[in-house]
């Protein structure tokens, strides 16, 4: 989505302008926008981000979701209204701005803090209630996405194996076995944020797949990196120990975590390539060598039977 091509990009900045100066009226002007894609176009004024949310996205759902993030101070971001706005057919929600994860610092990711916020939002009953998490309706939607954009490409069908391997739930074509613990489900580095910035406390953001379901699912994404080779050891080492340190549910608090971490890995991994072949395929360009190597994996899991879930 670009300017020329859709109105909702300077709305949204004059929105965020709007919102900012009322917080701060001597706030230094400048919008930068921060993402522009069909699910999520972000906006900052000084102090103050707008976030168009998908067109898709239910404003009902959404609500419940940011009143969640409201009352859960020091694991998530808090908003700062509740209630979404309709701009261009798109659900926008307004936001303190954070200081992002250093991409150019690895040796700095945060994963000790990421990994104890998660276990504290285990552990957290819903302050209301709230949807379903969104974790495997999402890889869904991308394996669909996969199906149709590239249904020759060779790394399709090992993709596609491993997929059709994994149960119902994780696939988003049957209930979650629990359905009562509260999880982010779209964990990643960059869902972390410091407020206030620029050295303030590690919060998670990004609300739209926040609900009830297997909390192993958040844990899913840098295990699979880790059983890609993606992720050093050391890395997977510090992220699982902080979590069980923290007291998190998903896992047992010693001994094996694969039986749990199993099948949500498997489906972040799918998740993950099917994402990477799109992309490639709707660039014109072969797959780079970390998008071999998530196909790679796929055709791994695809001979091997995933384990039970556990919720």
């Amino acid at each position: 989505m670009t300017t020329d091509a859709h109105p909702l990009l300077p709305a949204l900045e004059a929105r965020v302008r709007e919102t900012a100066h009322a917080r701060t009226p001597a706030c230094p002007c400048g919008a930068a926008t921060l993402a522009d894609r069909p699910d999520a176009t972000v906006v900052r004024h000084a102090g103050t981000v707008a976030k168009a949310h998908a067109a898709g996205a239910d404003p009902a759902e959404l609500f419940l979701r940011v009143t969640a993030a409201a009352r859960l101070p020091g694991v998530l971001l808090p908003p700062l209204a509740p209630a979404p706005v309709v701009l261009h057919g798109r659900p926008v929600t307004y936001w303190p701005y954070g200081a992002p994860v250093d991409p150019e610092d690895p040796d700095a990711a945060p994963w000790e803090a990421a990994a104890t916020l998660l276990a504290r939002l285990h552990r957290t009953a819903a302050p209301t209630p709230v949807p379903p998490m969104r974790g495997p309706a999402k890889a869904a939607l991308a394996v669909a996405r996969l199906r149709e954009a590239a249904p020759q490409h060779p790394a399709t069908a090992p993709v596609l194996a491993a997929w059709s391997a994994l149960p119902a739930w994780a696939r988003g074509a049957a209930a979650m076995p629990d359905t009562t613990t509260l999880c982010h489900g779209d964990l990643h580095l960059g869902q972390l944020v410091r407020h206030p910035a620029p050295d303030g406390p590690w919060l998670l953001i990004d609300v739209d797949d926040l609900g009830t379901g297997v909390p192993a699912w958040d844990l899913a994404r840098p295990a699979a990196w880790y059983a890609c080779g993606l992720l050093p050891p050391e890395e997977w080492h510090r992220f699982l120990t902080a979590y069980r340190a923290a007291g998190g549910p998903a896992v047992p608090a010693a001994g094996d975590p694969w039986p749990v971490l199993d099948v949500p890995a498997r489906a972040l991994t799918a998740q993950t390539a099917a994402r990477a072949v799109t992309k490639a395929v709707l660039a014109d360009r072969p797959l780079d060598e970390v998008e071999g190597c998530l196909v790679d994996a796929c055709a791994r899991m695809a001979s091997i039977r995933p384990g039970a879930p556990r919720g």
